[in-house]
């Protein structure tokens, strides 16, 4: 059995973070989404791996490798644009060949990974197996409609009227089936060639799809929003560790890693949190559910519940909260006259500002 990772599209909600830097290597708890996803399919024993990738192709390349460092052997299959996912299918044709396998989109979290989604799989063998969820809004997503027995009936994109709220989480399991299905399919109204498309096709042909609904944590991690969730989630796992140096003026409260090589002086960090290697926390105060990488600087600031990129540094910030700061950020504050704000901001940005 075989793996197809996608990682080949341009991040439009994480924007400009994704200007510069490709999704699915922002990190979670100091570690690329990527690697989770490509973590939970070597721990389901598929060692064969295909990562779809686009603009961000060297990115990608560059901080995967060849996939040793997780167990597997990664072919990189080069996507000219993002033409959705069954397109992702279909020019994978030569990797795949004639075995099974699992679909991962590679900005997708799910805690507990997919070992026993994939030995339900492997022993069952349908010629296709989707993984649902319930949302509260299912107008973003693929969505299932189920009959009375549980079987699925038909399978919608982005509907406007959703005929149910199960969503397609981004795993999906095939037999060769799938490659009739993708072609056989034609773009929709986006220009794509939608997974839901082929994979309804083989239920029109009578082909045996099965669906799993889980009630375990699930998210795609393509807004800001997500991403900090996403981060919460994961420290809630982390184990407390003091690798670096904390002097005695620092209080050290709950569950925090201190990687090697930074420093905490006269700061008080609340846990769960996780401090990179090389970075400084001086007279500041970090707050729960907060991630910052390393080689970053923070200064005579309090941040809770945020992201911090490397290289960034925030100095003489009385509170940020709820942020996702992009590498080799300097946050500073405004000078008190003119009483003007003045911006540099990346394409798309949202920014709130109290009059």
């Amino acid at each position: 059995m075989k793996a197809l990772v996608l990682s080949g599209g341009a991040g439009t909600r994480l924007r400009p973070i994704t200007h510069t830097s490709a999704k699915q290597l922002v990190p979670v708890a100091n570690k690329p989404v990527l690697f989770y996803g490509l973590e939970a399919i070597a721990d389901a024993g598929i060692t064969d791996v295909g990562i779809v990738v686009g603009d961000t192709a060297e990115e990608i390349r560059e901080a995967v490798g060849d996939g040793s460092r997780f167990g597997v052997k990664i072919t990189y299959i080069p996507q000219e644009a993002p033409r959705g996912l069954a397109h992702a299918v279909l020019i994978s044709r030569d990797f795949l060949g004639d075995e099974d396998f699992v679909m991962y989109l590679g900005d997708n979290f799910i805690v507990g990974g997919i070992t026993g989604l994939v030995d339900g799989f492997r022993e069952a063998r349908p010629d296709a197996q989707i993984l649902l969820t319930q949302v509260p809004d299912p107008t973003s997503f693929g969505v299932a409609e189920l009959d009375g027995n549980g079987r699925v009936v038909a399978l919608e994109e982005k509907p406007a009227v959703p005929k149910s709220d199960l969503a397609l989480v981004g795993v999906y399991l095939f037999t060769p089936a799938v490659h009739e299905a993708v072609r056989a399919i034609e773009p929709s109204w986006r220009g794509e060639l939608e997974i839901t498309h082929a994979i309804q096709w083989l239920i029109d042909q009578k082909h045996d799809v099965h669906s799993t609904t889980i009630s375990g944590y699930w998210k795609d991690t393509g807004n800001v929003t997500d991403m900090l969730e996403v981060n919460r989630a994961v420290l809630e796992t982390v184990e407390p560790c003091e690798d670096g140096t904390v002097d005695e003026a620092s209080e050290i409260i709950g569950r925090v890693r201190i990687e090697a090589g930074a420093r905490v002086v006269r700061s008080r960090i609340v846990g769960p949190a996780i401090i990179g290697a090389d970075t400084v926390i001086s007279d500041a105060y970090v707050g729960p559910y907060t991630s910052v990488s390393e080689r970053c600087r923070i200064e005579d600031s309090e941040i809770e519940y945020s992201i911090v990129l490397r290289d960034a540094s925030i100095a003489g910030v009385r509170r940020v909260e709820a942020s996702l700061i992009g590498r080799g950020v300097e946050v500073t504050p405004a000078p008190r006259n003119p009483a003007a704000h003045r911006l540099v901001l990346g394409d798309h940005s949202k920014v709130q500002i109290s009059s």
